[in-house]
C-alpha cells in the first residue's frame, strides 16, 4: 500500500483541465470526477422535456440548458453538470468563459441507480445553498415518476410527486406545464 498523498486540485486547475477535456467531470474539495454517460432513456427524457420546455419558455426571459452548461455552487465549490437547467433573468457566469453558471432557477436530475443517493442527498445539499435556485426535479428514469423540490419563501423546501403517464407536471418557479406522457414519449410507449 503506497503512503503517497493524491494531489489536489485548485478551482482554477480544475476549470483549466475541463475546459480541454472530451469527458466532463464534476469536481468538489480538490478532487475531480469524470461523469459517465447517460441510457438511451435518461437521454430521452432529458430531450423531451427541454423541447418541451424550450417552446414554452420562447420570448421569456428564460434560457434552457440540456446537460453541458456547468454550474458552480458557489457557497460549496461543487461545480457540477445537471441533466437540465433553466435560468430566468440575466444570467452570472463565473468568468469571460461564459461556461460556469452561477444562478440556476430550476435544475433537472434523471435519477439512475449509480447516482440516485447522490442526487437525492449530498448533491441536493449543495443545490439548497444555491440563492437563485427555486426548484429542483428528480425525474424517474424507470418509471414515470417526478418529483418537484420548491422553495419556501420562510422555511424548507416543499415536495410533491407526479406519477402515471396521464398527468401533468407543473414548474411553478418557471410558470410551464409538461403532460407526463410527453416527458416520457418513447421511453414507457413505442
Amino acid at each position: 500500500m503506497s503512503s503517497e498523498r493524491k494531489e489536489r486540485l485548485t478551482q482554477e486547475e480544475y476549470l483549466a483541465l475541463e475546459r480541454k477535456a472530451a469527458v466532463r467531470s464534476e469536481y468538489l474539495d480538490g478532487d475531480m470526477v469524470a461523469m459517465s454517460g447517460g441510457s438511451r432513456e435518461h437521454n430521452l427524457i432529458v430531450t423531451n422535456l427541454v423541447a418541451r420546455l424550450h417552446a414554452q419558455l420562447r420570448g421569456r426571459p428564460c434560457e434552457i440548458y440540456a446537460g453541458d452548461m456547468r454550474v458552480k455552487v458557489s457557497i460549496t465549490g461543487l461545480y457540477t453538470y445537471p441533466d437540465i437547467v433553466v435560468m430566468c433573468g440575466k444570467p452570472q457566469f463565473e468568468d469571460a468563459n461564459v461556461d460556469t453558471l452561477l444562478n440556476p432557477t430550476l435544475i433537472g436530475e434523471v435519477l439512475s441507480e449509480s447516482t440516485q443517493s447522490y442526487d437525492r442527498g449530498a448533491k441536493f445539499g449543495h443545490y439548497r445553498k444555491i440563492s437563485s435556485l427555486v426548484e429542483y426535479l428528480l425525474i424517474g428514469q424507470h418509471e414515470p415518476k417526478i418529483e418537484t423540490f420548491l422553495k419556501q419563501p420562510e422555511g424548507p423546501w416543499s415536495r410533491s410527486e407526479v406519477r402515471s403517464i396521464s398527468n401533468t407536471l407543473e414548474l411553478l418557479s418557471i410558470q410551464c406545464s409538461v403532460p407526463l406522457v410527453e416527458v416520457y414519449d418513447r421511453v414507457f410507449s413505442s
